[in-house]
């Protein structure tokens, strides 16, 4: 029906992070016992059957792991902009490219960004006091890191929950910032309900749009109304659910995509990052996944 249609993943994963691991991290961030967690994560991911997989995001949270290495942030309870922010080192850098030896042949690897508008609403501003600028600023650094993440990853793939809360009039200009002249494939994924921005989305300077259309299925008829030119990443699986669904439940949704997107669907993914779901649970819903999109082709 649809041979070309792979499994993703949108980004974190959840692993069990010893504490001394993590302050051993903050002094240095090259310790090479950090790679167990990611190793973990993708072992997860692999033996499930993803085709399209992550780091998992284990080092950080998804804010931290970008803020704590770019200049102007500081980190208490949460980022504080104290200064302009500058791109001064490789944020994922080294985790990607460690990823990229653990992967077996027909294995791809998503690099992860998070969005400058996400990163700017989650932050503390001291310095800045204007959004727009500081969120321009975020972008020009996110630039600078997937500019080294093109030699490297199959797609990069931009995480902006925050579009589906409070949609900004320069959110074009924004993500392009970093999508301009980039030779790898790049995907956007906006959680929560967006139905009122689809036209919006469908305009982005992006190849892919991820949403939650498990968590949020009227948004098939919100597509539905629209013609799509984009592809397609179907969230299909609930990341804020601990309900394992049946492969059967998921192969109906997965078709229920294809009747409305057709080949512009290419990816299948859990809804958002899973990194809040209980491990377990975690692997048994992309296990579940991995089989519903085998059973498709039958």
């Amino acid at each position: 029906m649809n041979t070309n249609l792979k499994t993703s993943v949108i980004g974190s994963y959840p692993v069990s992070v010893n504490t001394m691991d993590l302050m051993n991290s903050y002094f240095d961030q090259h310790n090479i016992t950090w790679n167990k967690y990611i190793d973990e994560a993708v072992h997860d991911m692999i033996t499930a059957g993803i085709t399209c997989v992550s780091d998992g995001q284990t080092r950080d949270p998804f804010i931290q792991i970008f803020t704590r290495k770019l200049q102007g942030c500081r980190i208490r309870d949460r980022t504080e902009i104290i200064g302009k922010i500058t791109y001064a080192n490789p944020i994922t850098i080294d985790d990607q490219k460690y990823v990229k030896t653990l992967l077996p042949k027909g294995k791809e690897l998503v690099g992860v960004l998070t969005g400058p508008y996400t990163l700017m609403k989650s932050c503390v501003d001291q310095f800045y006091h204007n959004e727009q600028e500081l969120a321009f600023d975020f972008a020009s650094a996110l630039k600078a890191e997937a500019q080294q993440l093109e030699h490297i990853v199959d797609f990069i793939s931009i995480d902006e929950p925050f579009f589906s809360i409070n949609y900004p009039e320069y959110a074009y200009e924004l993500i392009k910032t970093i999508t301009k002249d980039i030779s790898c494939p790049s995907r956007l994924h906006v959680c929560g309900d967006v139905s009122m921005i689809v036209p919006e989305l469908l305009d982005m300077p992006v190849d892919i749009l991820t949403h939650e259309f498990k968590a949020s299925p009227h948004l098939f008829n919100a597509f539905k109304e629209h013609d799509c030119k984009k592809k397609i990443c179907l969230g299909s699986v609930r990341s804020d659910d601990t309900r394992v669904e049946t492969v059967e439940e998921i192969v109906t949704h997965i078709k229920q995509g294809i009747q409305i997107f057709g080949e512009k669907l290419i990816q299948v993914s859990p809804d958002c990052g899973q990194r809040l779901l209980p491990k377990n649970i975690a692997f048994q819903k992309l296990q579940n996944l991995v089989m519903a999109r085998r059973k498709i082709d039958e």
